[in-house]
């Protein structure tokens, strides 16, 4: 057998984030000796999941930041790259708008599938946006296939005329529900870990950013807290706003219940400790840990920023943020705790990675034929 085609995907760093975690899983999942992945990131410092790219065979191709000033010397190092690399037949950029800027420069060097994957339902105004249009602009003529992690992510990068002329693939956004099958043997042990036997956990993974809403996610467990003394909040992830949030649970005199856990390799097991999954996100394409706290059996409780098509089991609730924490509060102690097992669901909905990798391994194939 000859060498493996070569897929470069494309993002802004390889750390612990949803998209990054899934890539990953196909990853593993894949055939190496028919497809390897190779990755382009935008940051010098590595990721958390660059040792182990590499020692699947992987290769890390490092480029300067996407930013205003730093335009020009980007788009020469992406003309150069493609320049120096010619074995790449299909590009697959998960960065949203600037994915332009990467697939004009592959489309330039004559690379034939040019892959723009949507990851997002909504950027909120701010000073960026200009920037944003910018980039957006250069996605036109560029992309080869359409994808997105659901269809408002879809008309939402791409537009409603690309949208609705069924171009666009959705391709859902899977997890290893193997991995987070309900195990009490493993709750009983993390719980034990972590000190919280006995009590009512409620969980959130992701970045501390302002899309992922902290500030009001600890507004609600506070109301949440002056009702049931019993409740504990493990917050995983890390991110520039964490000390921020960090000073507003000290002056709510919450640090005995709020746990900030950082990033971590054991999502899994920790989603086996909670009792209820508290998302309340300014807006989201389809959030992975979504999915994953789903296939974990969690109730979850979102705002009506995230799409509905991350409602796969029917145990999730969507919330207006204009709500207050108050009303949220009272929705998260009225619910049903117990954790039920939705693996068929998730799996015959198409959520699996075992599933979704075979189907990508085949779109990459044949575009080497």
């Amino acid at each position: 057998m000859g060498e493996p085609i070569r897929v470069l995907q494309v993002v802004t760093h390889m750390n612990r984030g949803g998209l990054e975690t899934m890539l990953m899983n196909y990853y593993r999942k894949l055939d190496r000796s028919k497809i390897q992945f190779d990755f382009m990131t935008n940051r010098s410092e590595r990721g958390h999941y660059d040792d182990e790219i590499e020692s699947l065979g992987g290769k890390l191709y490092r480029l300067s930041p996407i930013k205003p000033g730093n335009y020009n010397k980007y788009f020469n190092e992406l003309d150069q790259f493609f320049k120096e690399n010619k074995e790449y037949k299909v590009v697959h950029s998960h960065i949203n708008e600037n994915s332009g800027f990467v697939l004009k420069a592959a489309k330039k060097a004559g690379v034939p599938c040019r892959i723009a994957h949507s990851h997002l339902s909504d950027l909120k105004l701010d000073y960026k946006y200009p920037f944003r249009v910018y980039a957006r602009r250069s996605l036109k003529g560029n992309v080869s296939d359409y994808f997105a992690c659901s269809k408002r992510a879809g008309e939402w990068l791409f537009g409603k005329k690309i949208s609705n002329s069924g171009k666009i693939i959705v391709l859902n956004n899977a997890v290893d529900t193997q991995k987070f099958k309900i195990n009490e043997d493993i709750r009983h042990k993390m719980r034990e870990k972590l000190g919280i036997e006995g009590k009512k956990v409620i969980g959130h993974v992701g970045r501390f950013n302002p899309q992922k809403n902290h500030e009001f996610l600890i507004d609600i467990f506070n109301e949440v807290y002056k009702k049931n003394k019993n409740a504990v909040l493990l917050l995983v992830g890390d991110g520039y706003l964490k000390e921020k949030i960090e000073d507003k649970v000290k002056k709510l005199q919450l640090e005995d219940s709020v746990r900030f856990l950082g990033v971590r390799e054991d999502i899994p097991e920790l989603m086996q400790a909670m009792d209820l999954f508290l998302f309340p996100s300014q807006f989201e394409g389809l959030a992975v840990v979504m999915v994953e706290a789903q296939a974990a059996g969690l109730k979850v409780i979102t705002s009506t920023g995230v799409t509905t098509e991350s409602n796969i089991t029917n145990n999730v609730n969507f919330i207006d943020l204009n709500k207050g924490p108050q009303y949220w509060a009272d929705i998260v102690i009225n619910s049903d705790f117990r954790r039920k097992d939705y693996t068929k669901q998730i799996i015959n909905k198409g959520y699996d990675s075992s599933n979704n990798v075979k189907w990508l391994s085949n779109f990459y194939m044949k575009k080497y034929v």
